[in-house]
């Protein structure tokens, strides 16, 4: 979605009308983003944010890591002037980064470079910087919790931290708990996504082994339910979702939703989006 001002009112007011007390703000366009006008949003309607984003080709790591460097440092002066925690998503590259070749020392090391001046500009501006791991088919350089975990522990800042997703793990993770599992220490943030990024409790997802692992490691960070639909058209071909994954809004945020705050109460965690 575009985050202007009327992108902004519409998603505040949709977590309000759920009762959620967290928002994850996209900067797909950090520098056209009103951060005054969503902070005082934010404060109005008493919701905590998290940023996320994925960096455009000319700012991918692997490749440009200079160019990376600028564009994680405006994002995160962006996001720490709307008040928001946290900036996580695909920082380290793009959806659609693929060599078709193993990935290099090089491009790690570049990555690690970039993701490395990012954490210290984020420490200075008291924010939070996620890795996620994604699937092979949208980038080749980081698909699971193991390789978060190995970056973040690399780059050895205490505000750096890795962010799991379900969509993925449901394609990369020997089981998916298992992900959890390895990832315990730095798992901070988590997307619930349902196997065809629809609504939550319609897919394939493997949600009784996720919210037990999530239990077992007394998890206390963001659960965020992630999902499409609705999505704008210019988006449809980065993520490869051809037809709609859900009726619409109500059966994600209706249906969806409480599917996973009946889980999160089942195994004993907070309530969903709290």
């Amino acid at each position: 979605m575009t985050w202007d001002h009327a992108g902004a009112e519409r998603a505040i007011a949709g977590a309000r009308k759920y009762q959620l007390g967290f928002i994850e703000i996209p900067l797909l366009d950090a520098p056209s983003v009103d951060a005054g006008y969503t902070r005082a949003l934010l404060e109005k309607h008493n919701i905590r944010a998290a940023c996320s984003l994925v960096l455009p080709e000319p700012a991918w790591a692997s490749r440009r890591p200079d160019a990376a460097i600028l564009h994680l440092e405006t994002a995160i002066d962006k996001a720490a002037e709307m008040g928001a925690e946290a900036l996580t998503g695909v920082t380290f590259g793009g959806t659609n980064e693929r060599t078709g070749s193993l990935p290099t020392q090089a491009e790690y090391d570049n990555v690690a470079r970039a993701l490395e001046a990012a954490a210290r500009r984020a420490k200075s501006r008291g924010i939070q910087l996620g890795i996620e791991a994604v699937n092979r088919y949208e980038n080749h350089l980081i698909n699971t919790a193991a390789q978060a975990v190995a970056l973040v522990e690399r780059i050895g800042m205490d505000n750096v931290f890795v962010h799991l997703d379900t969509f993925h793990m449901n394609m990369e993770e020997k089981g998916a708990a298992n992900g959890i599992l390895a990832a315990r220490d730095h798992l901070k943030y988590m997307h619930m996504s349902e196997s065809d990024r629809g609504a939550p409790g319609a897919g394939n997802v493997p949600w009784d082994p996720i919210f037990v692992a999530l239990s077992a490691i007394g998890f206390k960070g963001a659960l965020v339910l992630e999902s499409f639909v609705g999505m704008p058209k210019e988006m449809a071909g980065d993520i490869s979702t051809w037809r709609p994954v859900a009726r619409d809004e109500e059966e994600v945020m209706g249906d969806g939703l409480s599917f996973l705050r009946g889980k999160a109460a089942q195994y004993g965690m907070k309530d969903f989006g709290a």
